[in-house]
């Protein structure tokens, strides 16, 4: 009858979604008699539906006369047995990204009452805890609120007990005496204490996607899992007290409490994520799911609706790479940042944030199968310390590898210009894309700062002797007012990143890395020379208009022009002296080369003083 009871001459019928459902086995069902020997005994039978159910009262008057707990007992009201969900209590499938609960909670007028369920220590019967629970809850969402975090604070997974089922009770009374149990358990006391409280609750059983659960398995047999339903305000809702509670290891060895508000009344669009129960109209969706519906639905946990992630794409768990690249996207709201690992790694892939999502190319360097992890976490400044936590798996199918995609060890994820960068003050790159590709070997990018910093660059390849301090001469960075503009020459073809770091103007501190390029080049011909090596006195604004390679020609004349301001004289050092004129802002002029080694423009900022400063150094080729 949808409640898991058998009838003796079940209709044929639908179930809620006009489907056909199976004959049951007419059975045979025994009075059931309650009570002790001497007091009152209370004797039901179970009749057809269609009949009137007589009842048998046996009165037998002695001492010891005692009251049915949960019945007729005058501390607990009497309730009626649940009644199977209808239509009112469906939701529409898929979900509509609207709550991530099938009623209106407001979690912090509930704060009090939570914290008050969490001190309630009483464990000499499941009767007296429900009592003591009740003296603070008023509403039905209030009774099933203080029972449910009565349960996921103090009654813990039974590892051992999981591994030896047969010494295990799940009756509420011994889970109360344990203090632990497995799922069974905590939806046996739950359900127990809520019928004691009044509300109607049942347990459910089905397939979970829980411990040990792997990407696109099948699942066949008894069912794996209990969870319940709670009648609050004319509808079913469902929850699961035991994945509330908390979690164990890798190893299955160690339970942790760790409280987790998702499976509180969950919307049953998302409960259907992982849990599956054996009679389809308790997923009170409209229109239910098949079991290979299931199976094959992507497995989104907890902590991906709890960070406020919405979708991904693709949907289906398990993906194949075309030309040996696989891509994947996640819906998410704006601030949150991502990692990722394909078979333990962030090396073979290139993601990418926007405002409102994650984008993710992978390349496996394998064919077979690879497991990817996608990692979340929010960004605010209060949740600094939040660690990333797993949101979302795939299993990605790989038929061939893509040997021409080769991303450099130093490149750091996510690659490009995001909102990250964008809240770090750097607006309006002329780059949006994460990878700059150039023939020739030169680019050159632009951004706006949108704060009062500094900012910083580098450039890294692999298998190449480009060091950090080495990378920074094949960057000339420029800045005028609050416009910066960086200028790439590369050594030699290849893949490199552009690492850029920023502080505080006023800070006096270490630079900050904020984001990185991917430069390609596949052009085996480039090989451009460093620019000439900058010193502290050549400032942001100034700027080499030529000779812009750090390395000199010998023996022949070269003409210097540079944009600098607020120096009272510019002379170029090399086998002679050079003074460079005054033209229309910039300092013109020509040196020769002949006779040395390297070049030196040195500037005299005062007149009143004879003391000169080196502003650039360049590299004079060998004869």
């Amino acid at each position: 009858d949808g409640n898991g009871n058998s009838r003796s001459q079940p209709p044929r019928g639908t179930d809620l979604n006009g489907r056909c459902g199976p004959t049951e086995p007419c059975e045979q069902t025994p009075p059931i008699t309650l009570g002790p020997d001497k007091g009152t005994q209370v004797t039901v039978e179970i009749h057809r539906e269609d009949t009137s159910p007589q009842l048998i009262k046996r009165l037998s008057l002695g001492k010891g006369s005692q009251r049915l707990r949960g019945l007729d007992n005058k501390d607990f009201q009497k309730i009626e047995p649940p009644r199977p969900p209808g239509a009112k209590d469906l939701h529409a499938y898929p979900w509509d990204k609207s709550s991530l609960k099938s009623m209106p909670v407001d979690l912090q007028q509930l704060k009090k009452l939570d914290a008050y369920a969490l001190k309630v220590n009483v464990k000499n019967s499941v009767e007296e805890l429900v009592k003591a629970l009740l003296k603070q809850a008023r509403t039905d969402l209030e009774k099933v609120r203080v029972i449910w975090m009565w349960i996921c604070h103090h009654i813990e997974y039974d590892v051992v007990g999981y591994h030896n089922k047969s010494q295990l009770s799940s009756k509420p009374r011994d889970v109360l005496q344990m203090g632990k149990s497995i799922c069974e358990g905590y939806a046996e006391l739950f359900e127990h204490m809520c019928r004691l409280a009044g509300i109607q609750c049942k347990k459910l059983s089905g397939h979970a996607k829980g411990y040990g659960y792997k990407t696109g398995q099948t699942f066949t047999g008894d069912s794996d899992h209990a969870w319940n339903a709670v009648y609050l305000e004319g509808r079913w809702h469902l929850l699961d007290s035991t994945w509330g509670s908390g979690s164990v290891d890798d190893a299955f060895t160690k339970f942790t409490y760790r409280y987790n508000e998702f499976y509180f009344l969950t919307h049953p669009a998302l409960f259907i994520n992982n849990h599956f129960p054996d009679n389809s109209n308790w997923q009170l969706l409209k229109p239910t799911l098949t079991l290979k519906e299931f199976e094959n639905n992507m497995l989104r946990n907890s902590n991906f609706y709890t960070l406020g992630l919405l979708a991904t794409h693709p949907e289906t768990p398990i993906i194949q790479t075309v030309n040996g690249k696989a891509s994947v996207s996640v819906e998410c709201c704006p601030g949150t940042l991502f990692m990722f690992k394909l078979k333990g790694t962030d090396k073979h892939g290139l993601m990418t944030l926007k405002k409102q999502r994650m984008d993710l190319d992978i390349y496996p360097q394998n064919t077979g199968r690879h497991k990817l992890e996608i990692f979340a976490k929010p960004s605010r400044a209060e949740a600094s310390d939040d660690v990333y936590t797993c949101v979302v798996e795939y299993v990605v199918e790989c038929e061939s590898v893509d040997k021409a995609v080769h991303f450099p060890k130093d490149l750091l994820q996510p690659v490009g210009p995001s909102w990250f960068s964008k809240r770090q003050g750097f607006l309006q790159p002329s780059h949006k894309e994460p990878v700059l590709h150039t023939n020739d070997g030169r680019c050159s990018l632009t951004f706006t700062l949108g704060k009062d910093i500094s900012v910083q660059t580098s450039l890294h390849t692999d298998g190449s002797s480009l060091a950090e301090d080495e990378g920074r001469p094949h960057v000339l960075q420029t800045q005028c007012k609050s416009q910066v503009k960086l200028k790439v020459q590369l050594p030699h073809a290849g893949n490199f990143v552009l690492k850029i770091y920023s502080k505080k103007r006023s800070d006096p501190g270490n630079y900050d890395y904020v984001f990185n390029y991917l430069i390609r080049c596949l052009n085996t011909e480039v090989k451009w020379p460093p620019f000439p090596k900058r010193y502290s006195k050549w400032l942001p604004d100034y700027e080499i208009e030529e000779p812009l390679s750090g390395l000199l020609p010998a023996n022949r004349n070269v003409h210097f022009k540079l944009k600098m301001h607020s120096v009272a004289k510019v002379l170029v050092q090399a086998e002679d002296t050079y003074t460079l004129t005054q033209n229309m802002g910039y300092w013109e002029g020509t040196c020769n080369t002949s006779g040395c080694t390297d070049v030196s423009v040195m500037v005299h900022e005062n007149a009143n003083h004879n003391f000169y400063s080196q502003v650039l150094k360049y590299k004079v080729e060998t004869q």
